[in-house]
């Protein structure tokens, strides 16, 4: 029998569109490549180092925390939040 033309217009494009962003998958799964690049940041870092990625991908966007020392020993920290913008936002 198959789809009909309304089955498959609706199963093409409106299934494509990403339905949760809280977190998304595609925010998620960033974040976690993110952490893992910590030996690839500490080689183009100069004068720190990265000694701890922490990431929180349970929350609506996605934060990780880079602590890193400085040369002098003194400690850091950078945050950033994983924040995907729904599909209809992008031109």
């Amino acid at each position: 029998m198959g789809l009909s033309a309304h089955q498959l217009v609706t199963d093409t494009f409106f299934n494509m569109i990403t339905k949760d962003y809280n977190p998304s998958p595609l925010e998620v799964r960033f974040a976690e490549i993110l952490c893992d690049l910590k030996e690839e940041i500490n080689q183009r870092l100069v004068n720190f180092e990265v000694f701890k990625i922490e990431n929180n991908t349970k929350l609506d966007n996605p934060t990780i925390d880079v602590f890193l020392k400085d040369e002098d020993g003194d400690k850091h920290e950078i945050v950033m939040k994983i924040i995907q913008k729904p599909d209809n936002s992008i031109n």
